[in-house]
């Protein structure tokens, strides 16, 4: 029987000791942009992992099939520099992905700047099936979203502040009552509650402080480097250097707070509610997880969108 018809390969037919050798010898023959198609009548995972430890991040796995008796899997090398896109990009592409990565707690705001790989290699997460969910959704027609990254930088500013900012000054004091209460109720019985109080308490006095510095000197500054833009005018150099200075300063304080908030994740067993909670209890816990919920969306549209143009745009004006 003639395993390689159209660039597909019947590893059924193929000795076992020969199965990943031949792969591999395969795969090497394939140009930047080629594919190998392997039909299997198991599921090849191992192979991927094989293939990405000796080969490393050079290739796309594409379940054509998934079983239960035969699969068949599309890898295709990738073109040098075209797919190395991180967490941040692909949801600032596709803000429906978002959704994906919460299901299994992949962080793409703070952690934005990391590739799927790299993540789920840190979370020990399966790396297939998590692409196999992009992938998915790739094919599906598209809903409609935002287009957060159409936006004009200004425009973007004063969403962030009127939705993101507004929702953080209208909640985090409550957020922080409810904290104290709950813990001074049930801190004997659940000692976890004592350190959330304390997180709570620190992510309301970054947050606050951090919000300030951003209306009060990020942001108009970026806001006069779009009017700048749009006029011909230009822009002296600020007192801060660049504008990559503050957005650094920034981007830290938000991995203070994203840091917090991933504690609480963790000391909260994912908002799991004990048997003991009273309504204060769930109100508390329903507070926390929406808050991080918009505070991902929140610092996604800075890291991952305002301040990269932002850079941008300041070196395209200064330059």
């Amino acid at each position: 029987m003639n395993t390689v018809l159209d660039n597909v390969l019947n590893v059924t037919v193929l000795e076992p000791r020969m199965k990943h050798p031949t792969i591999f010898a395969r795969f090497d023959e394939l140009k930047e942009g080629e594919s190998l198609t392997i039909h299997n009548d198991h599921d090849p995972k191992p192979l991927y992992y094989q293939l990405l430890g000796e080969r490393g991040n050079i290739f796309n796995w594409e379940y054509l099939e998934n079983g239960p008796t035969e699969w068949k899997v599309k890898i295709s090398k990738i073109v040098a520099g075209s797919n190395n896109e991180t967490l941040g990009e692909l949801v600032t592409k596709d803000f429906k992905k978002a959704l994906i990565f919460k299901k299994y707690g992949l962080d793409f705001c703070c952690g934005g700047k990391k590739t799927v790989k790299e993540a789920c290699a840190e979370k020990n997460l399966d790396v297939t099936i998590i692409e196999q969910e992009l992938q998915q959704l790739d094919k599906n027609p598209k809903q409609n979203s935002l287009p957060y990254d159409q936006w004009s930088l200004d425009f973007l500013i004063d969403h962030i502040v009127n939705t993101h900012h507004l929702y953080v000054n209208n909640t985090i004091a409550d957020m922080y009552y409810y904290a104290k209460k709950v813990m001074s109720v049930h801190g004997n019985v659940h000692p976890e509650l004592l350190q959330i109080e304390q997180l709570v308490k620190s992510v309301k006095e970054e947050l606050l402080e951090h919000m300030v510095k951003e209306e009060q000197t990020l942001f108009p500054y970026i806001k006069t480097l779009r009017v700048a833009e749009i006029s011909s005018q230009t822009v002296s150099n600020p007192q801060f250097g660049t504008v990559k200075n503050p957005i650094k300063m920034m981007e830290t304080e938000h991995e203070t707070v994203g840091e917090s908030l991933a504690q609480i994740r963790k000391l909260t067993n994912n908002y799991t509610l004990p048997a003991d909670a009273c309504s204060s209890y769930n109100l508390l816990y329903k507070m926390l997880e929406d808050f991080e919920g918009d505070l991902q969306v929140h610092i996604h549209l800075e890291n991952n969108i305002l301040f990269p143009k932002a850079i941008a745009l300041e070196k395209k004006l200064l330059n």
